[in-house]
């Protein structure tokens, strides 16, 4: 590729950035990605490997009763890289998606590295590239001055909160004869989950810690925004002396072995990778000192002696305001040819900032060949098309980033239905919607089915991760 123009120049090579990449070069698109590793790493970074997974090992929830998990299913029957990867790569966790961090990584940028039409650079971009069409896939720590090229374009400074980083521990130092080994009412069996047991003072002593502990304070960020979904520990002590217990600590569907009933408090710890040599600290996303991280934590029972591979750490996480900048396409609006991806597009989470990612992807090489936009974009039944829409929707006072919720749906007006019964309606009918959507694609691409991976749609039986889906009605 050293010697022709990519179709496509993509500036990134995260989660959204690689499954863009991805989806153009399957679709016989040449692609340039640009990744600034392993010349310079951001704050948040410890690997050279693309698509790191930062914060946690966790792609949530499994079960195609949850929105994400609907998401996950989806992108798996639309050809995500993301996906298959992280089928290949997946371990226990209970009723989550969890995938062996380093593998998964390493495997994404072979992958990527191996495919014939896509061109790898590291170089560290420091303004907005004269490339077009251009795609900015930076993520939550774009670098200044390409943030500054953006708040120039946009016409409003780019928006930015904190987001935190989880302790893990090495398994080997974690205490069994306190910690014990279940999943919430054994749900995906008894390797899934290591919970740290609190009694009423125990726990009361950990909450009294943790607002006590010292913190690291805020110096290049003007103001503390938090996403709902990843505060840090500390914030939501300081919410109420039991927010933790029914919180991210809630010890509901667990019984210790030691004293047959069910703890007043669990602190849970999930596998990091295949053999579960370490594990991160569930709910434990932190900015209190590293100091204080020890000290805190040793008091966790079952890791009084715990050695930590990575201790706890915040980062800034910037974004558009995606509602105000953005066209339908997901391009700028100040600027022709500048696409969007990602959590820089105002989705929250991996699977998310994947799904933006491959959707847009699908969209680019469409309208390359010349389908409508309005034939190249998921339904918006569809958790893909939901999710996507939602974030262009100009009814926003105070934009922030989001999951993918149920919510954002088109909503099921049948008051017969209970929640799980709808959400499950829901789940079959973006299924549905998903599978004639890509009928179509394939027809107009040319693809010839025998080469794609197809399943049918599902009705009362099992998908192909197993999850079951058994619509009511």
């Amino acid at each position: 590729m050293d010697t022709v123009s990519p179709d496509f120049t993509i500036v990134g090579a995260g989660l959204a950035g690689t499954e863009c990449a991805f989806q153009l070069a399957e679709r016989g698109l040449r692609v340039r990605l640009l990744e600034q590793k392993p010349e310079r790493r951001t704050s948040a970074q410890q690997s050279d490997s693309l698509a790191e997974l930062v914060c946690s090992n966790s792609f949530r929830g499994a079960d195609l009763g949850n929105a994400v998990g609907l998401l996950k299913e989806e992108m798996r029957r639309s050809g995500s890289l993301i996906m298959t990867v992280g089928d290949d790569t997946r371990v226990p966790a209970g009723g989550a998606f969890a995938v062996d961090r380093e593998k998964f990584s390493q495997e994404v940028t072979r992958r990527i590295q191996s495919h014939p039409l896509i061109e790898l650079q590291s170089v560290q971009v420091t303004a907005m590239p004269k490339d077009r069409p251009l795609i900015l896939a930076t993520g939550p720590l774009t670098g200044d001055g390409l943030a500054e090229d953006l708040a120039r374009l946009v016409g409003r400074q780019h928006l930015a909160y904190y987001d935190a980083i989880a302790p893990v521990v090495s398994a080997e130092s974690i205490d069994f004869t306190r910690a014990f080994r279940a999943s919430r009412y054994d749900k995906g069996g008894d390797d899934a989950y290591v919970n740290c047991p609190f009694d009423k003072d125990e726990y009361e002593a950990f909450v009294s810690a943790i607002l006590s502990a010292d913190q690291v304070r805020p110096k290049e960020f003007e103001s503390e925004r938090y996403f709902e979904g990843c505060l840090p520990i500390e914030v939501l002590a300081r919410r109420g002396p039991k927010t933790l217990a029914f919180g991210c600590m809630k010890p509901v569907g667990l019984t210790d072995p030691r004293t047959g009933r069910r703890p007043y408090a669990v602190l849970q710890l999930r596998p990091e990778d295949h053999p579960a040599t370490a594990y991160n600290l569930v709910g434990c996303q932190t900015r209190m000192t590293w100091p204080e991280q020890r000290r805190v934590f040793h008091m966790v029972p079952g890791l009084a002696n715990a050695e930590f591979q990575r201790l706890g750490s915040i980062h800034r996480n910037t974004f558009l305001n995606a509602p105000e900048v953005l066209n339908d396409d997901l391009s700028l609006r100040a600027q022709d040819k500048v696409y969007i991806a990602g959590q820089l597009a105002g989705v929250e989470g991996y699977v998310e900032s994947a799904a933006c990612g491959l959707v847009l992807g699908i969209e680019l090489a469409c309208a390359q060949a010349g389908l409508p936009h309005s034939a190249c974009r998921p339904p918006p039944e569809t958790a893909l098309g939901a999710l996507v829409h939602h974030h262009l929707r100009r009814v926003v006072r105070d934009f922030q980033p989001s999951n993918v919720v149920f919510s954002m749906f088109p909503a099921v007006e049948d008051p017969r239905l209970k929640k799980r019964e709808r959400r499950q309606w829901m789940a079959k009918r973006a299924l549905a919607a998903l599978e004639d959507w890509l009928v179509k694609l394939r027809e107009f691409e040319g693809v010839r089915t025998a080469n794609r991976k197809t399943y049918p749609i599902i009705s009362g039986v099992s998908s192909p991760t197993g999850v079951s889906c058994v619509p009511s009605g």
